[in-house]
């Protein structure tokens, strides 16, 4: 049996014991929206009402090993069962932040009052587990045929910020549209008292699973609620690009398109979040570097200057040290794979290029994505793919040979010790030219050879 049908039946039988003992049980929230929209979703939540807390103890504890996952909010669960029991609860605001409530268990609440906290009308949906009825207070069904994201309630909704996120993030996975008097709501809404790794959460929703993460911040602009967290992002609107290689427009919709690239490339990349994340940031430098020159523009040295930027926008929302690293990374290079090809670069600059990234294969990527977000008047993506073929195949045949020397043997530090080179400045120094030979094709017994000469040279002429 998979655990969602474990977790299924094991909510029929919660939903019989309550029923006998006079409560009704609800599958509650994204399980029901998506059962309509016919989206899989094996996060499954119940709601338990018109019973005492002590009562659906004493239902749980007769089920399996009762676990208490938030004991004020009213949340229950079975170990070794994915499921979530929580009894109906109101909140009252008791500051900006998305933590600053105050919340109060009532199982006697009624179901209306209940679904009125939920924050839109697609989410406020109730079914029985036992009977199947779909309770809809907020016609929710109407607003999901409408592919359309409702609030439920100007005042609950309000005290909540995250919310606005939670907003943008659901139009990128559902294509669905914010309404207008969601978007209006949203845009009074004061959110600079969120927690960053909260934001990032909404964010990483969207970059992982949706086809065209860029509607994510394009409802964020469209909401007036790019500043705070997306600054970096917001000054790219209005930036001006070289027609002629950028017929899309401004770096605001060149980025919004790689983003886009970016997000089908997830299954085909080592780390998909860093690497749609690189895609977002990697024209940040432009608002910075951008000048005319004989009517032409510019961006010089745009993937350098744009470094800082990058890491004060990763540093307000995340912590990950391997994340950010990355991310620089990709920025600092996506630049150099495509100039290498149009230049006809040698092999050994393709080598020094993958040795320097901290995952060739993906940078490749982004450099495609690069060069495929820029669709505009007269420019299709079709014609950008079929111009980037030989570019592709060039690439490819560089990593492969790249992927080939970094395969063979290489000479290690236990091989200089062995051939009586003592540790110290000279023996580190000597390691890193023997990796320049590895990197240019030599043979273990060629670096060796090459290096114990270098050292050898070193020691009679140190200033060399």
């Amino acid at each position: 049996m998979e655990m969602s049908d474990k977790n299924l039946t094991m909510a029929r039988r919660v939903a019989e014991k309550v029923r006998r003992a006079g409560g009704r049980t609800y599958y509650v929230g994204g399980y029901v929206r998506d059962l309509i929209l016919g989206r899989e979703n094996k996060d499954i939540d119940i709601e338990i009402h018109g019973i005492s807390v002590p009562c659906l103890e004493s239902i749980l504890d007769s089920l399996g090993e009762r676990l208490t996952m938030g004991a004020s909010f009213g949340i229950m669960g079975l170990r070794h069962y994915d499921l979530d029991i929580a009894m109906p609860r109101s909140e009252t605001a008791t500051g900006r932040g998305h933590k600053d409530f105050e919340v109060f268990v009532d199982p006697f609440l009624g179901e209306e009052k209940a679904a009125s906290r939920r924050d839109f009308t697609m989410n406020a949906l109730m079914q029985d587990v036992l009977s199947g009825e779909i309770l809809d207070f907020f016609h929710g069904q109407e607003d999901i045929r409408a592919r359309r994201i409702r609030h439920v309630s100007d005042r609950s909704f309000a005290e909540d910020p995250l919310r606005v996120f939670r907003a943008a993030q659901f139009a990128a996975r559902f294509g669905f549209e914010v309404a207008a008097e969601t978007a209006a709501l949203s845009a009074s809404m004061d959110v600079r008292a969120l927690p960053g790794e909260r934001v990032f959460m909404e964010l990483e929703k969207a970059l992982l699973k949706s086809d065209r993460p860029s509607v994510f911040l394009e409802q964020l602009r469209r909401m007036k609620q790019l500043s705070v967290w997306f600054p970096e992002a917001q000054a790219l609107i209005g930036v001006p690009q070289n027609a002629r290689n950028h017929p899309e427009g401004d770096v605001w919709t060149h980025t919004m398109q790689v983003l886009d690239e970016a997000a089908a490339m997830r299954g085909d990349v080592s780390e998909p979040l860093w690497f749609v994340l690189s895609a977002l940031c990697h024209d940040f430098g432009k608002q910075l570097t951008t000048r005319q020159e004989e009517g032409v523009f510019h961006a010089y040295d745009h993937e350098r200057e744009g470094l800082p930027l990058v890491r004060n926008f990763l540093a307000r929302l995340t912590r990950e040290v391997k994340l950010t690293d990355y991310v620089l990374n990709m920025t600092a290079l996506h630049m150099q794979p495509n100039q290498k090809a149009r230049d006809g670069a040698r092999t050994n600059s393709y080598m020094k290029m993958f040795d320097s990234s901290v995952c060739p294969r993906d940078l490749l990527f982004l450099a495609k994505a690069d060069h495929l977000g820029r669709t505009g008047p007269g420019v299709s993506r079709e014609a950008l793919a079929l111009e980037y073929q030989p570019t592709e195949a060039r690439l490819c045949q560089m990593l492969r040979e790249y992927e080939l020397r970094m395969s063979r043997p290489f000479v290690m530090g236990r091989d200089l010790v062995a051939a009586g080179v003592e540790p110290g400045v000279v023996f580190r120094d000597a390691l890193v030219y023997a990796h320049k030979l590895r990197l240019a094709g030599l043979s273990r017994e060629e670096q060796l050879s090459q290096t114990l000469g270098w050292i050898r040279q070193h020691r009679q002429n140190p200033e060399s």
